[in-house]
């Protein structure tokens, strides 16, 4: 046994976190194969997703992880026709819609969502994260974001210039405390007694407003959820700047990572692992996690043939709608120019640019001919027989040195359903994918904690309600 109680696994590898990526909409990191005869992602439909919540479950995954965007990309092209022509991430549901209903149909899955502190108020989030960890049971996860659309300012009336990337963090930084001192300090973990003979269902002296007051936000509390089984939602973060990173290495549990190249992949790893430390974190306190695909099949000649039917039916216009959302308009340059150049020049889409860099010398004619590359529209994508792609997985878990993968699907739901059929057994022969969940609450599940409290470690720890 592992000292969080949780079975050692057989062969003394690393049991891996595996989390599903997808989005309330037409079309997320497949554009085109919605058209596909068996996709069969029916996004307004309910049972849809608590169908699908099931398979998740079914193929054990650490969260079904909600990705979010609050407009529509206009770079590409120019303006928003080409995002809605594709289904690229519009018309676009709220993930936190549907959760509590796949909840309600599962019993260990985790759910992650995506919620801006650009454009959200802190106590109203904290109050839907704390109702959803009840109605979960402790299954909540938070991804935040700090958003980057033009349009997302638009819908919201944030003037263009009213947040520097920088200044985006620093309200970030605050809405979390506001949060923290809401879902840790606002009640004390025995303030609900429920005396009927008393007739006090709460001790109103040990429940407190929090009266924050700061350059963002006045909140006055006390929280109005009463403690939630986690308290706080494990928190989820993808910053890619150097400000992203010790955003990510201060907050999350767990750090999705991407790149252009293994290399990036394995930096950014090293990087956000340092930054952790520097924080005054163990390192092992957060998982790293790649964004990776992957086609399986029972044979290699099926898994080529999936992948070629797959290829045919991608749209480059969907890849490049996406990749350059943020305001980067490809195709009013040359062909000949280089991504260097457009960064260099600044102008709309030129600070994504420099963050996602692209190899020395990439053109925009090499950008827009390989955008419909299923292996080359992201670093980590591998197809292949069960035993080929749990090859791969193994590898890049080491030479990487990341904890899991946040996969993305090519249909829905047999990606899943492949997944779970074919590659979860020999990921589970090699002993390197749990066989069933351990816990209850997504924290204990994805971490092997032993309480489904936040470490102590964790900035939300020092909120934590004290006797006066």
């Amino acid at each position: 046994m592992l000292p969080s109680g949780r079975p050692a696994p057989r062969s003394g590898k690393k049991i891996l976190s595996f989390n599903l990526l997808d989005m309330p909409t037409v079309s997320h990191n497949n554009y085109g194969l919605w058209r596909h005869p068996h996709n069969r992602k029916r996004y307004n439909d309910l049972k849809y997703w608590t169908d699908f919540a099931q398979s998740c479950e079914r193929a054990l995954f650490d969260t079904l992880f909600f990705a979010d965007v609050l407009g529509v990309a206009a770079g590409y092209g120019g303006n928003n026709d080409i995002a809605i022509r594709e289904g690229m991430h519009v018309p676009l549901n709220d993930p936190l819609m549907a959760i509590s209903a796949m909840a309600a149909v599962t019993r260990h899955l985790g759910f992650a969502a995506t919620v801006s502190t650009t454009y959200e108020a802190p106590f109203a989030h904290a109050r839907r994260m704390s109702t959803l960890d009840h109605l979960t049971d402790g299954r909540i996860g938070w991804n935040v974001v700090t958003s980057y659309l033009p349009n997302a300012n638009e819908n919201f009336g944030v003037a263009p210039d009213r947040y520097t990337h920088d200044e985006r963090y620093d309200l970030a930084e605050e809405f979390m405390a506001v949060c923290y001192k809401l879902w840790e300090g606002s009640w004390a973990d025995d303030a609900v007694v429920r005396d009927m003979t008393a007739g006090v269902y709460a001790d109103p002296a040990r429940v407190r407003r929090i009266d924050h007051l700061g350059p963002y936000f006045q909140v006055a509390g006390p929280h109005l959820v009463e403690p939630s089984p986690q308290r706080t939602p494990v928190i989820i973060q993808a910053g890619s700047s150097g400000r992203g990173k010790a955003f990510a290495a201060r907050h999350a549990e767990a750090v999705f990572i991407g790149g252009r190249s293994a290399e990036a992949y394995r930096q950014n790893a090293a990087d956000v692992r340092a930054e952790v430390v520097r924080q005054g974190r163990a390192a092992a306190d957060v998982k790293i996690l790649a964004e990776m695909g992957l086609i399986v099949a029972p044979t290699q000649a099926e898994a080529e043939a999936k992948f070629a039917d797959f290829q045919a039916m991608s749209s480059a216009d969907g890849y490049l709608a996406h990749h350059f959302g943020s305001g980067a308009d490809l195709l009013k340059y040359d062909r000949s120019k280089t991504i260097e150049e457009i960064a260099a020049e600044g102008g709309p889409g030129a600070g994504f640019l420099s963050r996602y860099t692209y190899p020395p010398g990439t053109t925009v004619g090499r950008v827009i001919d390989q955008a419909t590359r299923l292996d080359s529209s992201r670093s980590l994508f591998t197809w292949g027989t069960p035993e080929r792609v749990a090859d791969k997985i193994e590898e890049w878990a080491e030479t990487l040195s990341v904890d899991g993968f946040l996969m993305r699907q090519m249909i829905s739901p047999r990606s899943v359903d492949d997944f779970a059929d074919l590659l979860v057994p020999e990921m589970q022969k090699r002993g390197i994918y749990r066989e069933r969940y351990e816990a209850g609450t997504l924290r204990e599940n994805m971490f092997g904690t032993p309480t489904p409290r936040v470490r102590p470690s964790h900035p939300a720890a020092a909120f934590a309600f004290a006797a006066p």
